[in-house]
């Protein structure tokens, strides 16, 4: 993507090397660089090969996400190890997965709120984390805490599905004190998990999420939620219904979430509710692609050239051209959408599909961010006429999230291990250039 910043390739647009005529800054003028922040539960991902009698051995519901305690963990992982069954540990958390993926794409700063282990052993989960964890994300403003941080089990049987043992440590022992007003208020967005109201009663990490959440909330920056897992959806889908609603800007969600907290199967359907709630909605459907809404200001929609898809939603596609506003933005607001089927067709073998949502919300991120940044330099740009939300259109960062989500299904690591190419080969200019 073509985005504005500091970048090293020729292609990115110029920012600090711009032609007189178009110079809207003075050149002693220092750079800003915006930043996005996540809260998350601190984890390391530990993914192992297993059968049915494995997980009924350790008590384990097949396909569920599911909290068991130390004695557990213990005996879970000396078997996984002394059997030689782990196949990979890798740095985890659905918002520290984002961050990262982010810092990879943007090659710029995020902030990643949560606990880390004071003191930290070579070979540990704590150090785990670190060392597999972009030099971009800013880890400052981590909580120590005198204990281990999380460990998530992902446990993949024959057919492919994946059961979830979360070992919680002290990964839900954020406090709200910990939480700096100034860091929230001065960010492009706040990201955070549904998983994080997923806590006991001795945890404080609901209460510092909803600190974060109160103080973007009044400085209208951007809160992206990403709902993470159906079963804790559908426990209060009517709680989350008004949590949302009052609090959320940006909703990411597969289709089966989608359907926990919409109540609608198809995903075209379940966007279009959730629009009810939010400005901007990013729903994957995996061998569907993924679903994009929005909306529009009447005056400044714009009509693809693409076909004209049929769906739930006849013709849903039309306006998918348009860049993202905020409904409150809009003084005559029309919902708009965007679909794209998998990168390539999707790759010819899945390594893993832990990370492919976290990938794309990444990519969306970054358009977000590229706005927030072209404004602060550009601000007369003929961009910011209208005061849109995303610096793309929907058509455009909906391929973009395709893109990145491909690079993590092909591969084991949750994460982006590198950024995108610079070019091509297999590329088609008719994806990017439409």
């Amino acid at each position: 993507m073509k985005f504005p910043g500091r970048r090293r390739h020729k292609h990115y647009f110029p920012v600090e090397a711009k032609d007189p005529l178009s110079n809207q800054f003075q050149q002693h003028t220092k750079l800003q660089n915006n930043y996005i922040v996540g809260i998350d539960q601190i984890v390391v991902d530990i993914e192992a090969k297993v059968d049915n009698n494995f997980l009924a051995q350790f008590g384990l519901k097949r396909a569920m996400s599911q909290v068991i305690d130390d004695e557990t963990t213990h005996a879970l992982y000396e078997h996984l190890k002394n059997n030689k069954m782990v196949d990979y540990e890798f740095a985890g958390g659905t918002i520290g997965n984002t961050m990262h993926n982010y810092s990879v794409l943007a090659d710029d700063r995020s902030v990643l709120l949560g606990v880390m282990s004071e003191n930290i052993k070579i070979g540990s989960y704590a150090y785990r984390f670190l060392s597999n964890t972009s030099s971009r994300v800013d880890l400052e403003y981590l909580q120590p805490v005198d204990g281990p941080i999380g460990r998530c089990f992902t446990l993949i049987d024959g057919s492919g599905e994946r059961t979830f043992a979360i070992s919680p440590g002290l990964m839900n022992r954020l406090r709200p004190e910990s939480i700096s007003e100034q860091l929230i208020t001065e960010s492009s967005a706040l990201v955070i998990s549904a998983y994080l109201m997923r806590t006991e009663a001795c945890d404080t990490m609901t209460q510092a999420t909803l600190k974060a959440v109160e103080y973007a909330n009044a400085a209208n920056v951007p809160v992206v939620l990403t709902l993470g897992t159906k079963f804790l959806i559908e426990q209060d889908p009517t709680w989350w219904q008004e949590f949302v609603k009052n609090h959320v800007d940006i909703l990411a969600m597969n289709e089966e979430e989608g359907l926990a907290i919409t109540g609608f199967e198809d995903p075209l359907l379940a966007t279009e509710k959730a629009l009810d709630w939010v400005d901007l909605v990013i729903c994957t459907a995996g061998e569907k692609g993924m679903f994009l809404g929005g909306y529009i200001d009447d005056k400044w929609k714009r009509d693809t050239t693409h076909m004209l898809m049929p769906g739930a939603i006849p013709d849903f596609n039309r306006y998918e051209y348009s860049r993202g506003m905020r409904f409150q933005d809009c003084e005559k607001p029309v919902k708009i959408y965007s679909h794209t089927a998998p990168y390539m067709g999707g790759p010819d073998s899945i390594k893993n599909t832990n990370g492919a949502g976290d990938a794309a919300l990444a990519a969306v991120l970054h358009d977000l961010s590229a706005n927030v940044y072209h404004h602060i330099h550009v601000p007369n740009s003929s961009k910011h006429k209208l005061n849109a939300l995303t610096y793309s259109s929907l058509s455009q960062i909906s391929k973009y999230a395709n893109r990145v989500s491909y690079e993590v299904l092909v591969q084991h690591s949750p994460r982006l291990t590198k950024g995108l190419p610079e070019r091509e080969d297999s590329l088609q200019q008719a994806y990017w250039d439409q």
